[in-house]
């Protein structure tokens, strides 16, 4: 399509309509772009809309998850299959290539769509309180979408502190043809728009929704917050990390929220993976139902569940995390790794196509991970509460393993660990590639991809061509 910022406008059949079309009254199965903010019914269905821009199959619906697993060390592909993000694992992508362009596409038409609820909201007659709650939430979604474009479109904040080209930043709804042309904001810009709007989101969104479905599925504080944990860590602002963490992790172990939502780590990961699993660790995820599809060949299970009569598109390499010879075959977390025709396989996800699972977006086990992390680089020590924090993840699924300041000769064992952890507790759930990145770090070779330094023209994807041809002050990546 011409215009790569598809409107919202469109997507939920709003048209236009003025004082002077009365002797031409608007089909009255069509709300008017006048009349679609007039009731809190109305914007309840467009911010719902924001929601399922985000959840497409070409954003978390899956293709993104799998994006950010597969160009990392732990998976194998399998089908040699072009349309299944073949050309992310094998490091092979062009501006061309369609998951470059698709998943651009996808991102900004989510994005637009939160700004035009969020310009709508302005002038709407409902009540103050409301449209302050549903613009929080149409800025925490813009904020995971501005975020989610810059892991793969530009370099790391933490190589040169920002300094370098982010992604277009548009604030403002696009209702025309027009308007393509936007510079690319440097990467420190665009963090600190999503910094703002997760702030404000974290101001001004409930402490706890309704139900304990919409606490996982709708933004609350403290969804806000746990992002916030993950936005900082990226960026490599490890004491605020520290400061965000501790407004939803208590001091001591058990660790839990003290405010708002009680979100903890439930007694076993299965049950964070269980069928349409709402529980207080799933801090926020996409529901999916036989309904609500996130499309062929976009699916978590389409990815990586075998079954015994066939495989996957990915295995898990045999140099992956499963080798790690510290992840104890006790550990429940191996229960995930079925071995099928010769080949592991992560099954994590465990439904069907046509009824598939939620996609879970932010754990709480990864907000301590988080916190853990922090806390040992911003102390440069071997910190008592980063290894108790360390322990509650790795103990829910292996008692028999506790980790004190004995078992590390240095602060990089500590922090190794840490990294250890983060791969097996987060297997499949997108974060391979950031925490690479974030670290500086060079991709390893898997299978018959090759590795990627972090001055290769790979390390990066390109901006898509459409942006290119229709935004001509969008310049490209170096090397692409």
């Amino acid at each position: 399509m011409k215009n790569l910022y598809l409107m919202l406008i469109a997507a939920l059949v709003i048209v236009s309509c003025s004082d002077t079309d009365s002797l031409n009254p608007v089909n009255q199965t069509r709300i008017s772009d006048a009349t679609a903010f007039a009731t809190p019914q109305r914007v309840g269905q467009l911010v719902l809309g924001m929601y399922s821009g985000v959840k497409v199959g070409n954003f978390y619906g899956g293709r993104f998850l799998n994006y950010q697993d597969v160009r990392g060390p732990e998976f194998n592909n399998e089908r040699n299959n072009g349309v299944t993000n073949l050309f992310t694992w094998n490091f092979g992508v062009q501006s061309s290539t369609n998951e470059v362009q698709n998943f651009w596409s996808a991102a900004y038409t989510a994005i637009n769509r939160c700004n035009v609820v969020i310009g709508g909201l302005e002038t709407s007659p409902i009540t103050p309180e409301l449209k302050t709650t549903f613009t929080a939430e149409a800025r925490f979604l813009r904020a995971l979408s501005y975020y989610s474009l810059l892991t793969l479109y530009a370099k790391p904040y933490t190589q040169d502190n920002g300094a370098s080209l982010g992604v277009p930043l548009r604030l403002v709804a696009e209702t025309s043809g027009g308007n393509n042309d936007l510079v690319r904001s440097s990467v420190a810009d665009v963090y600190k728009q999503v910094i703002d709007d997760l702030n404000f989101a974290e101001l001004n969104l409930p402490l706890t929704n309704t139900t304990a479905f919409n606490n996982t599925t709708r933004a609350h504080r403290n969804t806000a917050i746990a992002l916030k944990t993950r936005v900082y860590l990226s960026m490599g602002k490890y004491p605020e990390v520290i400061t965000e963490a501790n407004k939803i992790v208590s001091s001591t172990a058990p660790f839990t929220a003290t405010s708002g939502v009680s979100n903890a780590m439930v007694p076993t990961i299965q049950a964070a993976f269980a069928s349409a699993a709402v529980t207080v660790e799933n801090v926020f995820s996409f529901p999916y139902g036989p309904n609500d599809l996130q499309g062929t060949q976009n699916g978590l299970v389409h990815y990586y569940n075998a079954s015994s009569v066939g495989g996957s598109e990915y295995s898990l390499a045999p140099t992956s995390i499963t080798a790690n010879t510290g992840w104890k075959t006790s550990d429940s977390r191996r229960n995930f790794n079925v071995v099928l025709l010769g080949k592991t396989w992560l099954h994590k996800w465990t439904k069907s196509q046509s009824d598939p699972d939620f996609v879970p977006v932010i754990r709480y086990s990864e907000i301590l991970l988080n916190l853990s992390e922090a806390l040992t680089r911003s102390s440069n020590s071997l910190d008592a509460r980063a290894i108790q924090l360390l322990n509650a993840v790795r103990g829910r699924s292996d008692a028999t393993t506790v980790f004190t300041s004995a078992s590390f000769t240095n602060v990089q064992a500590l922090l190794d660990q840490i990294a250890i952890e983060r791969r097996i507790e987060l297997l499949g759930e997108g974060f391979s590639s950031p925490d690479i990145m974030r670290l500086k770090q060079n991709f390893p070779a898997k299978g018959l991809a090759p590795s990627v330094s972090t001055t290769d023209t790979q390390y990066l994807w390109p901006i898509p061509l459409n942006e290119l041809l229709y935004n001509k002050l969008a310049v490209q990546n170096p090397g692409h």
